[in-house]
């Protein structure tokens, strides 16, 4: 893989600066970008290195103005950081179209399509009936279930698991030993103590442009569908139950659990380690900071909560000035105490 800068431009939408026939055949950061690498510079802490850089070539936004001489070449766009991102994308493309064909041993069930430019490569499993769109991509150790249905561009990445029926749209990727579609945590209790095992029969939708990080798990539906809306995007390590709804560019950071049939608004932010009880409802554009305990519905539009039970962020932040202090409060208490 080796492109011109000026050919790079002319994806950006760019205008060089400099020697644009240099060619480049990677990516690096500023500060450690060799010559044959291409970087990008949107944040002003990070100047310094632009006039000391090796890099090939530099991504910089059209109204930035050296303050020293440099010995790179620029490309100025609009945005560098936008652009950079964009470049990445192209890059990441160009890596993911390359792989095309079927590698053995590889298994594919009977009534089982795949579209053009398909890739399933050695040792992945794909079972009866599935459907697969043009461009798709299993990597090994994969398994999909039957009945599956992938939409085009999709990535199944190494170790990942799609049960049956399950429905993933287009432009998704689901990253290494994800698993989509696993039983529902049913189980009913008996009369003698132990616990019996509820067939889950509904399956899991992921709309399009939906990503699943390493290691996250989506339950399916004990009937109907688990369902993660168009854009929406799982860190690692999450666990989604049974019949959730995630709405539509919804963000949520690693080692979350949502509970069965909750429902979380478009437009949501996650961050790590959140708790979400079963049978909530959040409304959309909610924020909800690290470690919170959400154990009721959040029906304001845009509320930001935080703390474990969770609660309006402005509250917590002045309960915490107060609770942090409450070593000294005790003191001074036991001292009033003393002297009176």
């Amino acid at each position: 893989m080796e492109f011109t800068l000026n050919q790079i431009a002319a994806v950006l939408g760019g205008t060089i600066e400099g020697d644009g026939d240099k060619t480049v055949n990677t990516i690096g950061k500023i500060e450690e970008a060799g010559p044959e690498a291409i970087s990008f510079l949107s944040n002003p802490k990070y100047e310094n290195y632009l006039y000391t850089s090796n890099a090939g070539g530099v991504i910089v936004n059209e109204d930035f103005e050296p303050k020293q001489s440099f010995s790179t070449t620029l490309i100025r766009v609009k945005n560098a950081y936008s652009s950079f991102t964009a470049l990445l994308e192209e890059v990441d493309k160009f890596q993911r179209n390359a792989k095309t064909g079927v590698e053995e041993p590889s298994f594919i069930g009977e009534g089982s399509t795949m579209g053009e430019n398909g890739y399933r490569a050695a040792f992945s499993y794909v079972g009866q009936n599935v459907k697969m769109g043009t461009n798709v991509k299993i990597y090994p150790h994969a398994a999909i279930g039957d009945n599956v249905t992938i939409g085009d561009n999709t990535v199944i990445d190494a170790g990942a698991k799609v049960y049956k029926d399950s429905v993933i749209g287009k432009n998704c990727y689901i990253h290494a030993n994800a698993v989509i579609g696993s039983d529902g945590f049913g189980f009913a209790p008996q009369e003698d103590g132990t616990y019996k095992r509820i067939p889950q029969m509904g399956n899991v939708i992921l709309e399009d442009n939906v990503s699943v990080g390493a290691n996250t798990v989506v339950d399916c539906a004990t009937m109907g569908s688990t369902i993660i809306k168009e854009g929406a995007k799982l860190d690692n390590l999450i666990q989604v139950a049974h019949n959730v709804s995630i709405g539509k560019n919804s963000v949520i950071a690693a080692q979350t659990g949502i509970s069965g049939s909750s429902k979380i608004g478009d437009g949501a932010t996650i961050a790590g380690q959140v708790g979400v009880a079963g049978h909530l409802q959040l409304a959309d554009k909610v924020s909800i900071g690290a470690q919170a305990g959400i154990l009721k519905s959040v029906k304001e539009e845009g509320a930001v909560l935080m703390g474990s039970p969770a609660y309006n962020l402005k509250d917590y932040l002045r309960s915490y000035s107060v609770f942090k202090k409450l070593p000294q409060l005790e003191a001074e208490l036991k001292e009033l105490k003393e002297n009176t």
